[in-house]
């Protein structure tokens, strides 16, 4: 045992984090990412006097000591002001030794943002099993030994947590109103132990959207109870209560999400969450051996649920799928070690699963199996790795957007990881063995109707660089039309003579030999037609992709620095609220018009093979019944089925079959996102040139 001897004196030169041009600091101590002390907060002093003295337990001087200094703030999140290490190897025992650590910030490594100024000792101690029991249990012994008693049992407590809660709060429906004007200002207070989280509010509704995310750390030792509570905000007063209610996790399964929907006792009205047990500990290399998949007589039952002869049997289990979270190798350094704290993060639709954290390293192991059940093939599995910093949010390190439909089963892959906005290549590979089972008729049925809604999606915020992109989209598909109305225009002109033959004796044929039939067999003939040209070698979709790699604008901001102007500029933002809305709106207008011509286009090209097939055999299905059946009467059946849906189900969700199907396409951009990268070449795609190759 070592006992590491501290004073802290003093700062100087410190960040401004106040308006005023000062900050209230105080000083975090850490060892192995768990914090042991905190200093007094110096008020509106950018040069502080702490004076203050510690003895801190340490049992491995490998371990650095983490130093992080904080803007203390009464009303939201402490600022972050700076962070430095010390290397406790290079200290001598029994010598205090005067130290001057320079703060620095992982996004701007290059940049100073102060110094402290600390007198540390470090002392070789030797306690023995009995004095351990006998520093916890005792209270009238020295100080030195009291704390170290604490730290001990600190220690034994953190070892207790073993995994995190994921509540997501969805939304609330006929809660109490608490309003003269009828209506209430609802937000949410969660509370597990010591664990704290407050919703926003939704101003004036009794039916509150809140679409918002929280982890708690989960305990061992005893059955943990989320206490939820609503409460109707006032400015004026205190605050209302509207109702409560409990969550008791010892009932949930581990590793699967559950759709809660909650009664408020006490008051009226529910809430709807989901929750998930998650990121628990780490399994064995030898142990995934006896995951689902991996069991024969485990794997036949899930094949036998799926096989064709059940595709009519519950029509919404559409498959299943396994994902092992083998490794990842060459991440981003987060942490100013020169490491980071890796943890995984698994999305699929609205179902998030969370592995446990690997501290201080670069190419952490994880080796842990998920399995998710499969509501709509077409769905894309999002696979981030974050770095764990419970002092702040967590930093993003990459991602990975793989769709079901991509994956090749029991394949150990690595995945190059990419940026927040999937355009561009970051540093860093992960290695994932995937296993997809599922019934291709459930499928092909659930690909006509609407689209699972995704609870958690970020909120969308006007881009020049976006709307730019957009336009360049537009403009292209723009182009093919204009380009195609040239074309026929130079058929009927005449400008050349023998393609205007060609032209007119086509003419001529089709329409004398019309039938309705021909109808649907045209477009079948351009899908087989590009499907020989894969088949032969000549596809182009490599190059293509190449090109819109190039001419899509990538565009990457940092979080952070983007957080700290907008607090700066509220007051104007919230001025331009109007014109930040009607910009959305135009951003995602030309977005949809872009991806509704290119998902058509990408329906010939074979881009999802699973849905040209699916459209080769509806056009060849409508074609023969074209020709057998007169077309009054497909009219007629038709047109009674369209009249009488409502009638027959009042409670169905009208929708458009074909846009449903277009739905599932990918988009030029969603090819760019999906497009796997090759480890050779992705240091040379870092970075994308900003240019635009028209057409």
């Amino acid at each position: 045992m070592y006992q590491l001897n501290i004073l802290l004196k003093g700062g100087q030169n410190l960040a401004i984090r106040d308006r005023g041009g000062t900050s209230d600091p105080y000083v975090k101590f850490k060892i192995a990412g768990k914090e042991v002390y905190r200093s007094k907060t110096i008020q509106k002093n950018l040069n502080p006097v702490w004076n203050e003295e510690t003895s801190l337990l340490i049992q491995n001087v490998v371990e650095p000591l983490y130093i992080k200094v904080f803007d203390y703030d009464f009303a939201f999140q402490d600022d972050f002001m700076g962070s430095a290490y010390l290397d406790l190897t290079k200290l001598e025992l029994n010598r205090s030794t005067e130290v001057t650590l320079n703060l620095k910030d992982s996004s701007c490594p290059l940049q100073i943002l102060g110094c402290l100024f600390m007198t540390v000792t470090l002392v070789c101690r030797e306690i023995d099993a009995r004095e351990t029991n006998m520093l916890l249990r005792r209270n009238w012994t020295p100080s030195c030994k009291v704390q170290n008693a604490r730290l001990l049992e600190a220690h034994k407590s953190d070892l207790l947590w073993r995994g995190v809660v994921s509540i997501i709060l969805i939304e609330g429906y006929d809660l109490k109103p608490m309003d003269p004007n009828g209506l209430s200002d609802p937000y949410v207070k969660f509370k597990m132990g010591c664990q704290k989280y407050k919703s926003k509010a939704i101003l004036k509704t009794l039916n509150p959207q809140w679409r918002e995310q929280f982890d708690f750390l989960l305990a061992e030792e005893k059955d943990d109870i989320i206490d939820i509570t609503v409460w109707d905000k006032d400015s004026l007063k205190k605050d209302d209560f509207i109702g409560r209610c409990q969550i008791e996790l010892s009932g949930l399964c581990k590793e699967h999400t559950h759709k809660l929907d909650i009664a408020l006792s006490g008051g009226k009205g529910h809430i709807v969450l989901l929750v998930t047990l998650t990121a628990s500990s780490p399994v064995s290399i030898s142990e995934l051996s006896f995951s689902t998949l991996d069991d024969e007589k485990e794997r036949s039952k899930i094949m036998s649920r799926y096989s064709l002869l059940k595709s009519l049997q519950n029509l919404r289990d559409i498959g299943f799928i396994q994902v092992k979270i083998l490794k990842a190798e060459g991440l981003m350094v987060a942490d100013v070690t020169g490491s980071s704290d890796p943890f995984c993060v698994i999305e699929l639709n609205n179902d998030r699963l969370q592995t446990h954290t690997v501290h201080r390293s670069l190419s952490p192991e994880w080796n842990k199996v998920f399995t998710f059940n499969i509501t709509d093939i077409h769905s894309v599995l999002e696979v981030s790795i974050f770095d764990e910093d419970r002092d702040r949010s967590a930093d993003f390190l990459g991602k990975v957007a793989i769709p079901l439909l991509n994956i090749q089963n029991g394949e150990q892959k690595a995945y190059v990881l990419k940026n927040k906005n999937l355009t561009g290549a970051t540093k860093g590979v992960i290695y994932l063995e995937m296993d997809v089972i599922y019934n291709v008729i459930r499928a092909g049925i659930r690909t006509i109707t609407p689209k699972e809604q995704k609870y958690i999606e970020e909120e969308q915020k006007i881009s020049k660089e976006l709307l730019q992109k957009n336009y360049y989209r537009v403009r292209r598909c723009v182009m093919v039309l204009v380009n195609t109305g040239r074309f026929i225009n130079s058929c009927f002109a005449w400008e050349s003579p023998q393609r205007s033959l060609t032209a007119f004796l086509i003419y001529l044929i089709v329409v004398w030999n019309f039938e309705i039939y021909v109808i649907p067999l045209m477009p079948l003939f351009l899908l087989i037609y590009n499907y020989c040209l894969i088949r032969s070698g000549k596809d182009n979709r490599i190059n293509s992709m190449q090109e819109l790699e190039e001419s899509l604008l990538a565009y990457e901001e940092d979080e952070e620095d983007n957080a700290d102007k907008e607090n700066e500029r509220k007051s104007l933002l919230d001025k331009l609220t109007a014109i930040q809305e009607v910009g959305v709106a135009v951003q995602n207008g030309l977005d949809e018009v872009a991806c509704l011509y290119e998902r058509i286009k990408n329906t010939f090209n074979w881009t999802v093979n699973f849905l040209s097939w699916m459209i080769v055999f509806v056009l060849t299905a409508l074609t023969i019944i074209l020709y057998f059946i007169p077309l009054r009467y497909i009219l007629l059946v038709w047109g009674i089925h369209k009249f009488t849906k409502k009638l027959r189900n009042p409670l169905l969700i009208d929708n458009n079959e074909v846009l449903d199907f277009l739905s599932r396409v990918h988009s030029d951009m969603q090819m760019v996102h999906f497009h796997e990268l090759n480890q050779e070449t992705s240091q040379g795609f870092t970075i994308f040139k900003k240019k635009m190759i028209p057409g």
